[in-house]
């Protein structure tokens, strides 16, 4: 990951790709921009990710967005921190021995 890429947050559920892409564009040359949607019911989860084309283009979005209003909501920006490994989660799915009418 870059320092061009922005986290977006305290989005309005109806904001779109292109909302976002037109909404960055006056802090410079926006690379791509993605609301990230439930994967079940297809809604967007209310935050994004932004990537402009260069980090100083990202900075000057951090100044001009950060808590400012769009769509009727006050804004959350900030460079997004370099997605972190996770271990496995517990409880998946599996067969395992003990479950509730598994007695022996």
């Amino acid at each position: 990951m870059s320092d061009s890429r922005l986290f977006v947050g305290n989005l309005p559920y109806q904001t779109t790709d292109s909302d976002l892409r037109e909404h960055f564009s006056p802090a410079g040359a926006v690379n791509s921009a993605n609301v990230i949607v439930d994967k079940f019911t297809g809604k967007s989860r209310g935050f994004a990710f932004v990537e402009m084309s260069t980090a100083d283009d990202a900075l000057k979005a951090v100044e001009l967005f950060h808590n400012k209003e769009f769509q009727g909501r006050q804004l959350t920006v900030n460079v997004a921190r370099p997605r972190e490994d996770r271990p496995p989660r517990a409880g998946g799915g599996g067969d395992r021995a003990g479950r509730a009418g598994d007695r022996y």
